[in-house]
């Protein structure tokens, strides 16, 4: 998943060498390297928010067959699975669901026949949901279960019409990570278990269905639709949309979907995406997934991007038309590599996912546009994993978690994963240089091709395929200090940009007498420029100064989310209220939480501004994806709970 082009957390903004960065969290107080490492190894093949029992039985193919109704906000119809029963004595199939109703479930015999089974839920934690007990006696090969999904299911968004670009066609789209895709289809819903899956869908004739497989971009529009993913897959990665779509080739195997008004702009800020595969496949090895496809979603998409194999999903907010943002692809592109093709085994392990994929996205951009686009985007990372490690438990800041400390599993998603594990990466690159460490993880690559592993296996792999081999650059001790202590060692890279120095001066000039920096400097600035002029602000300004920034610069109102996610803060904090109805204006645009939360979480600091947030929140609330409702809701009823200062 790539939240921004820039590594974030739940509900805040997401390099070393820049003058704010601060001193990460001290280790100080932390458990002994070996102590956190035999803690997390003794659970490494566990996931604690499953239900699901792979040891015993383990799906290998899933078969669905759906119906679309827009009316009902529901998809109906059957799951058939067709399972390796690994324990002799097992004859209990337990799934994973949330909100789901099941009609019956039916099991095949030795004969052929299919014959009614027990089943049974338990009562429904908030989280996890319900397990879903099937008694299966004669160890059926292959089960089917008839459901349909609750309207509020928490994976799927229903928009109306309205909620659309073009206005005239509803849409639906999933989101299945971290633990949603149980609320679609009832399955084993933890990474440990893969599966390949075949899917016939039915919808309204004017809709087109796309799902995480075999999208065929000459497809008839029918409203009948079938599809096929060969490659085996964990449950986060199952994903399916419905709406008012159109394809645009990019290359011959990699395209865009889109609404028709978004689809040509769309194909030409992806243009390079050929390119990053090239790249990509240079460094570590070839495509394994068929096509590349990228689907744009409305603008309530509540992440940046979705890695789903074969059929990215985006946020149209990375459409600036400057291709700055595009980064976004880069990280996407690279999760093929790592994260789809070599999967963690729990949300405790997400680092193996999202440290590798921001690692391989840098060296795509630098690639395609240069070190100093990657090293800006490094520096404005490392920034924000200082900020987010000011306040962070230390228990928290590992990159290999202990089972319990993250409790919900959407959670896990912070600069901790992102950039600490990318960060490793670098330092193992730089101490034994590009000509060692890009064939070891391209070897990393193919050695676990379409498996789900924990930290322990990588660890292992690390040290005999890298360490050992090569002596006298790395210890494992030094390995284990940034796998299993707190905070960023010491002994860690720095990246410095000397583009961001000149952003820095001439932010200190005007802060220091008010002269705004020449229009010849700050014409050729690019997105990530901006970014770091504005996050290197005081906490607050005058209004004079914003206004006058305004008027340069004309922040207020951009249709560039990294700027206003940045901007709109730094207006509430400082009480600038001219700012208020744009501020409401793009909080009903934008559903991207990353883009959203920041602001937010400054209005409901004020008695004016949670105001404000509580009445934008009721008009955006009907866009917004359930996963973005919870967050803006937890926040603020955080706010509302707090005693009055």
């Amino acid at each position: 998943m790539r939240p921004s082009i820039l590594t974030l957390c739940l509900a805040a903004v997401l390099a070393a060498g820049c003058s704010r960065e601060s001193t990460p969290a001290s280790s100080a107080d932390a458990q002994p390297a070996a102590a956190q490492q035999a803690a997390v190894n003794a659970t490494a093949e566990t996931d604690e928010q499953s239900y699901a029992e792979p040891d015993k039985v383990r799906t290998k193919d899933l078969a669905l067959e759906l119906k679309v109704d827009f009316d009902a906000k529901t998809l109906s119809g059957s799951a058939t699975y067709t399972l390796d029963w690994l324990d002799k004595n097992a004859t209990q199939l337990v799934l994973d669901s949330r909100a789901i109703t099941v009609e019956k479930v039916v099991g095949e015999r030795a004969d052929g026949k299919w014959e009614d089974l027990k089943f049974s839920f338990a009562p429904a934690d908030e989280l996890l949901g319900s397990k879903l007990t099937i008694e299966a006696p004669q160890r059926n090969p292959r089960i089917r279960v008839t459901y349909t999904t609750s309207p509020d299911a928490s994976g799927l968004q229903w928009l109306t019409p309205a909620m659309t670009e073009g206005k005239k066609t509803p849409f639906m789209f999933s989101q299945s990570q971290q633990i949603h895709a149980r609320s679609w289809v009832p399955l084993q819903d933890t990474p440990r278990v893969r599966f390949t899956y075949t899917a016939h869908v039915t919808a309204p004739k004017d809709v087109m269905v796309l799902m995480s497989a075999d999208n065929d971009p000459k497809a008839a529009r029918d409203g009948d639709y079938s599809f096929t993913m060969p490659q085996p897959i964990p449950s986060y990665l199952l994903a399916i949309a419905a709406g008012d779509l159109v394809f645009k080739p990019i290359t011959d195997t990699a395209g865009v979907w889109a609404e028709p008004s978004m689809a040509p702009k769309a194909a030409a800020e992806f243009a390079d995406t050929g390119r990053m595969i090239d790249t990509a496949e240079r460094l570590y090895g070839p495509y394994r997934w068929g096509r590349y496809d990228i689907l744009v979603l409305p603008p309530s998409f509540p992440y940046g991007g979705m890695e789903n194999p074969r059929l990215t999903f985006a946020t149209p907010t990375v459409i600036t038309g400057d291709k700055t943002l595009v980064s976004l692809i880069a990280h996407e592109l690279a999760h093929s590599w790592s994260g789809n093709l070599v999967t963690f085994s729990s949300s405790k392990d997400a680092w193996l996912n999202e440290g590798f994929t921001s690692y391989v996205e840098n060296r795509i951009i630098e690639d395609l546009f240069g070190k100093e686009q990657a090293d800006m985007e490094s520096v404005i990372a490392r920034n924000e994993l200082a900020a987010e490690f000011k306040d962070a438990k230390p228990e928290t800041t590992v990159l290999a978690l202990k089972p319990g400390t993250i409790q919900n599993p959407d959670d896990s998603l912070t600069s901790q994963q992102y950039t600490k594990g990318a960060w490793f990466l670098q330092f193992l690159e730089q101490r034994f240089g590009r000509d060692v460490f890009d064939p070891f993880l391209k070897g990393y690559f193919d050695h676990f091709a379409f498996q789900s592993i924990p930290t322990a296996k990588f660890v292992d792999y690390l040290k005999a395929n890298l360490i050992e081999k090569h002596p006298g650059k790395v210890t494992m001790q030094e390995v284990e200090q940034w796998v299993y202590e707190p905070g960023i060692p010491d002994f860690a890279p720095k990246t410095v940009s000397p583009r961001f120095d000149a952003v820095d001066a001439a932010r200190k000039a005007w802060l220091d007498n008010g002269t705004l920096p020449d229009k010849a400097l700050t014409g050729k600035w690019i997105t990530q420029e901006w970014v770091h002029f504005i996050e290197g602000m005081p906490e607050t300004l005058k209004t004079g100064q914003l206004a006058a920034l305004d008027a340069a610069y004309h922040f207020t109102g951009t249709p560039n989310g990294e700027i206003a996610q940045r901007w709109y803060p730094l207006a509430v904090r400082s009480g600038y209220h001219q700012a208020d109805a744009a501020i409401s204006a793009f909080l009903q645009k934008i559903g991207r939480r990353k883009l959203i939360m920041p602001t937010y979480s400054a209005l409901v600091k004020t008695p004016e501004g949670l105001k404000l947030a509580e009445e934008t929140f009721a008009k955006a609330k009907p866009g917004y994806h359930p996963i973005t409702t919870v967050s803006v809701e937890s926040v603020i009823a955080k706010a509302k709970q707090a005693p009055a200062k």
